[in-house]
């Protein structure tokens, strides 16, 4: 056996070198040698050791019910797991074993092991630039891209959160490169054939040729790996997986994984926090929510697609019934894409199957309740024209409550199968004679209290009690005392109960054979079940919005090549999580201002109004509606943002050049059609670095015409409202009372965006509300006031010793004095 073991385990070893073999013995999966030691400390098991005079090998083993459980722990620590299963029943040789399943974290399709979002597995290239493949096994979805920089790479490879990464030989033979994408994508790295000729015969293999989309080396390089490989850990069972898309990064904004974590698209920076996604996740089934994640990580730059969808929401907005029913209906779905991907990997189980019927026949019920007319909501209707031949089939074949697996037994219908019934029929046959033989028996010997019974030892039988065992007949033969009684048999009794045995595990064969080949049949519609599964999440996602905009009072934005106009906007996640009570800001960016300095003191709501703009123009190029009671927006090759402090420990970088690297991104790639939002740039350095390194690159913005919200304390920056035609000035109302907290004084934020810029940051009042000791506030208000005056004297002194006194008039004169007497009177 140990040497069955060591040959299985060097075969998954030449395919997967990290894999533990899970190796079934009876009722145990084990482990022996290394892979025990290491399994053993992965999963907290018990180390024992299998002796024997010639050898002495470690072992660690886990039962057979708790495998499922150990796989997601060892998938969760990034190993990959092979199970061996025996295929035979033990007898008095070696039992035949067979790996029957290989895990991987990017591969698998087993429900119990996926979360509902999408399981992508990624494979990378190099070349003319860099190429991503992601390939999600569990729905079919395969997609390829190519990206000019390493940075563009990372964003989207950010987005699509991959568990399992294949790297290409020259990326994973880089040792900074190497260091690099480790420390950005904590995933498990596997190995893969990135071979081109290997690649290219994977693709015509698979596809019947490599498609020309894929225009350079790389692209097929990545395509092939990650195809090879999931080849492998399904066993050659991937007809799921009929088409390449390949998307252009350009063809979609520009989102970075700097932009989604600032926006809390899907992770919130606080542990309790909200998401975006948390807050339109209305959806009724898996595929749904994995679509609304598609859309948020791709908005459209189409204006075309983005008032298809538009009025799709609209429409379904005004129907309230329609959106009733439609999603009454969605909610009794279940996971479509998925259950094809399982069906067309020959691995559904019968109940998956069933439920594949079961959501297949409310295809032409949903169809129904679309109108029948040109639009995206027409589009869907056609596809999600039913498949009457796969419901028939599995009704046909399957009854309606099917077992868990495949080997229990009643499974198959009565009157599908004319062998199985006739299996099945003599079976009973037999049964009905044992029906029958307790009251022949008690008859013909005169003992009422005969029975026929059964256990797992001695089969059937006839039991006597001992008051009755004079009477027992001759033909009887005892095969057990007990204290009262007795059991029997007798040769026909065996016969009868050997030709059961013989009748059902005939059938039990054959019910296999005949799902098994019920399942098979279904891969053919693999095609036209992911056309259908896609048609059914992008009618949930369009019905969530159009619920969500109902529900929440959100408005049509109207897709504008003018000025992009927000009347009385909400930030979507802050709005709900105070319960509705939002102050909300109008907003305007126009040819005429389009770049906002936004001033006011910490915690009045600078970032949140930030925010809220990139939020709404983000909600209008996935199709929604927006939380505003009126919008005009254009449509935004990119949302670039650089909001909130975090230092990257690992990669040695400080919060500042963090900061800064995000922010040179930001500089190389914003243009007139972009939308940039800015909080506090420049905050990780002296003074007077941050505040010329933040007006330099505010001029630089407002040169290129990108549509800027910059907010900042640097007071110094609002006087550029003078020399910069369409720079305008902005506040966050604010107001010090004085009287509050015993004349000590207090602060009252309005949240209110208003004209002009604030006259002070009222840091010190925000150190009051945050708790620090009156000493120390007192002092620090004392302090600013010398630093205040202080700063003045250096700034007039400034002025004066550039002043050319020979080309003042007197008038002029006169008026250089009088304002600064004013100023210092003021201060």
């Amino acid at each position: 056996m140990l040497e069955q073991y060591v040959q299985m385990r060097d075969d998954v070893a030449a395919q997967l070198p990290h894999a533990i073999l899970l190796f079934q013995v009876g009722d145990f999966y084990e482990t022996f040698g290394e892979d025990a030691e290491r399994t053993a400390r992965l999963l907290s098991l018990a180390l024992t050791h299998k002796s024997s005079k010639d050898f002495s090998t470690p072992m660690a083993g886990i039962p057979l019910r708790a495998l499922d459980q150990n796989v997601e722990k060892l998938l969760a620590a990034g190993v990959c797991v092979a199970v061996a299963d025996q295929t035979e029943e033990a007898g008095s040789g070696l039992v035949e074993r067979k790996v029957t399943q290989l895990l991987t974290p990017g591969t698998v399709t087993e429900e119990r092991h996926l979360s509902a979002d999408e399981n992508y597995l990624a494979a990378v290239a190099t070349g003319d630039g860099y190429a991503l493949a992601l390939l999600d096994v569990s729905t079919g979805e395969f997609r390829t891209a190519a990206f000019h920089t390493r940075l563009a790479l990372y964003d989207e490879l950010s987005r699509h959160r991959a568990r399992e990464v294949l790297l290409a030989p020259e990326l994973s033979g880089n040792p900074a490169l190497l260091s690099d994408f480790q420390a950005r994508f904590p995933v498990m790295l596997s190995p893969a054939n990135f071979g081109e000729d290997a690649s290219r015969q994977e693709l015509a293999a698979h596809l019947g040729e490599v498609p020309g989309t894929l225009s350079t080396a790389a692209l097929v390089r990545a395509c092939g790996a990650v195809l090879g490989y999931a080849k492998l850990t399904q066993q050659g069972h991937l007809e799921m997986v009929r088409r390449i898309v390949r998307f252009e990064p350009g063809a979609h904004m520009r989102l970075s994984d700097t932009a989604a974590r600032a926006l809390e698209l899907f992770q919130a920076q606080s542990p309790q926090g909200v998401t975006l996604m948390d807050v339109l996740a209305q959806t009724r089934t898996a595929g749904g929510k994995r679509r609304l994640r598609a859309w948020l990580r791709a908005p459209l730059l189409d204006e075309l697609s983005i008032r298809a969808r538009l009025d799709s929401v609209e429409l379904l907005t005004r129907a309230p019934d329609l959106r009733g029913a439609v999603r009454s209906l969605l909610y009794r779905a279940h996971d479509l894409e998925r259950l094809a991907a399982r069906v067309a990997t020959r691995r559904a189980t019968p109940r998956e199957i069933a439920a594949l019927a079961r959501t297949l026949e409310l295809l032409p019920e949903a169809a129904g309740l679309l109108p029948a007319q040109d639009g995206l909501l027409g589009g869907i209707r056609a596809r999600l024209g039913s498949l009457p031949d796969v419901v028939t089939r599995i009704r046909a074949a399957m009854v309606d409550d099917p077992p868990i697996r495949i080997g229990d037994g009643g499974l198959i219908r009565d009157g599908f199968h004319a062998e199985l019934d006739d299996l099945r029929a003599g079976a009973m046959g037999h049964r009905e004679w044992l029906a029958q033989l307790e009251v022949t028996e008690r008859a013909r010997t005169g003992i009422g209290s005969l029975k026929v019974g059964y256990n797992n030892v001695f089969g059937y039988y006839l039991e006597v009690t001992g008051a009755h065992l004079s009477k027992v007949p001759a033909d009887y033969r005892q095969i057990a005392t007990l204290k009262d009684r007795a059991r029997f048999t007798r040769p026909d009794l065996r016969e009868h109960e050997r030709e059961i045995a013989r009748l059902e595990l005939a059938a039990g064969r054959l019910e296999v054979d005949v799902f098994t080949e019920l399942r098979d049949s279904l891969a053919a519609h693999a095609e036209p079940l992911a056309e259908a599964a896609g048609a059914l999440s992008e009618l949930d996602v369009l019905t969530t919005l159009a619920e969500i905009a109902a529900e929440k009072g959100w408005t049509r934005p109207h897709t504008t090549d003018g000025p992009a106009t927000l009347r009385q906007a909400r930030h979507p996640v802050v709005e709900q999580a105070t319960g509705g009570k939002f102050v909300p800001n109008d907003a305007e960016l126009s040819p005429h201002r389009f770049t906002l300095l936004l001033t006011g003191p910490n915690m009045a709501g600078k970032s949140t109004y930030l925010r809220t703009v990139a939020l709404c123009a983000l909600l209008h190029q996935i199709g929604s509606f927006v939380p505003a009671d009126g919008a005009h927006l254009p449509v935004y090759d990119a949302i670039h943002t650089r909001i909130g402090a975090s230092d990257d420990l690992a990669g040695g970088r400080s919060t500042f050049m963090v900061e800064m690297t995000e922010l040179a991104a930001i500089l190389h790639s914003a243009t007139h059609r972009s939308l940039v939002i800015l909080d506090e740039v420049g905050r990780g350095t002296s003074t007077l670095d941050g505040l010329a390194i933040a007006q330099a690159a505010l001029e630089h913005l407002h040169a290129a015409r990108a549509h800027t919200l910059f907010a900042t304390h640097y007071f110094e920056l609002t006087r550029l409202e003078t020399d910069h035609p369409g720079l305008i000035n902005l506040h966050v109302a604010a107001e010090e009372d004085e009287t509050k907290n015993g004349g000590t004084g207090g602060l009252t934020f309005y949240h209110q965006v208003i004209p002009g810029a604030a006259r002070q940051s009222y840091g010190v009042e925000v150190a009051r509300l945050a708790g620090l000791p009156a000493p120390v506030t007192n002092r620090a208000a004392k302090l600013l006031t010398a630093l205040n005056t202080s700063g003045d004297d250096r700034k007039l002194m400034q002025e004066l010793a550039t002043l050319d006194l020979s080309r003042l008039t007197p008038m002029q004169a006169l008026e250089v004095l009088h304002r600064w007497q004013r100023e210092v009177t003021r201060e």
